[in-house]
């Protein structure tokens, strides 16, 4: 099954790439690799939720941030190798969560774009994974993800 196809199954749907909010573009190729800048978790060009995970916003919450944030890489890296189809699979994924100080659940939280791709790529979805908890994001985001996919 195509990944269009699993998509639809899924009833999702590929954001408008979110435009670079500084200096830097959404996705850039590298052999067989495309690899995303970092993805805040726009929808419709907003967030729909900011602040510091812990506190401000909760680990469930921030996990389906998380999941959006890997449906923008998706996006992104399929604007940049010509379309959705032509990703093959996922090779890393870096994710960052905006944490309050005693906040440990980095790894849960990523793990909604974890499970995305899972959902989306099934084994060839399987990646390495970095869940790293820093103390503030762009624009007070809560979540912020890149992915690495690789394509044909």
């Amino acid at each position: 099954m195509s990944i269009s196809q699993r998509l639809a199954e899924l009833g999702l749907e590929l954001p408008e790439v979110a435009a670079p909010v500084a200096s830097y573009i959404p996705a850039k190729i590298h052999g067989d690799l495309v690899w995303t800048s970092g993805q805040l978790p726009f929808v419709a060009g907003e967030l729909p939720a900011s602040g510091k995970v812990g506190t401000d916003v909760d680990a469930e919450a921030a996990q389906d941030l998380a999941r959006i944030c890997a449906l923008n890489a998706i996006a992104a890296a399929a604007a940049a190798v010509g379309g959705v189809d032509r990703l093959t699979g996922v090779f890393k994924v870096t994710g960052f969560v905006a944490s309050e100080p005693s906040f440990t659940g980095q790894p849960g939280v990523i793990n909604g774009a974890s499970n995305l791709l899972g959902e989306l790529f099934g084994e060839a979805g399987a990646h390495s994974r970095s869940a790293v908890g820093v103390p503030v994001l762009p624009l007070d985001s809560a979540v912020e993800v890149e992915v690495a996919f690789t394509f044909a």
